[in-house]
């Protein structure tokens, strides 16, 4: 796997409303359940649900009753491999902050369609390819939510057919060349 996919697949499996959140308030909370799910003001379902899909993709660990401080209280751990998507979770909010649009990344394909343009994918095409398996519809949709931002600029391109290019804007550019820099360096 190339650095660039490595960073756009990063990106990707950390962009969604409480993942991020959740990695970096798991261990202040001390890996409980009930102190992580006041800390975060989700409902348990959700925080449930979001849980479940960390563990699934073995970025936390959920501790068995024997590892667990009291026996009857849900705790979790950050794996080796969680640990590293926090690091790129802390630098994806030093970029959003850097940015000053809020939490971009608690929509799900903006953070990896801004990647996507800083790696110079900047046809609608391209970028699809690049970010299977986001369909069309909200492919487009990122695109113009990012656009209205002003986060990207969208020109019309006359060869070899009219379409549209798509590249970051002076606000985004910066923060997210950082950001680029920032998580494949983690590799």
């Amino acid at each position: 796997m190339s650095k660039e996919q490595f960073v756009l697949q990063l990106a990707q499996q950390l962009s969604g409303r409480w993942t991020i959140p959740i990695l970096l308030s798991l261990e202040s909370s001390g890996g409980r359940f009930t102190p992580l799910q006041r800390q975060l003001d989700i409902a348990p379902a959700r925080l449930s649900d979001n849980l479940k899909q960390l563990s699934d993709a073995e970025l936390i660990h959920h501790l068995t009753p024997l590892e667990r401080r009291h026996p009857l209280l849900p705790e979790y751990k950050l794996t080796e491999k969680g640990k590293l998507y926090r690091e790129a979770a802390q630098a994806i909010r030093s970029s959003e902050a850097q940015i000053g649009h809020g939490a971009l990344s608690a929509k799900a394909w903006n953070m990896p369609v801004l990647v996507a343009l800083n790696y110079q994918h900047g046809r609608f095409q391209e970028i699809r390819r690049v970010l299977q398996p986001v369909t069309p519809r909200i492919l487009s949709a990122r695109l113009d939510e990012l656009h209205v931002e002003e986060l990207i600029v969208k020109q019309i391109a006359d060869q070899p057919r009219p379409s549209f290019l798509y590249e970051l804007s002076s606000l985004s550019e910066r923060p997210i060349e950082r950001l680029t820099t920032d998580l494949s360096s983690l590799t």
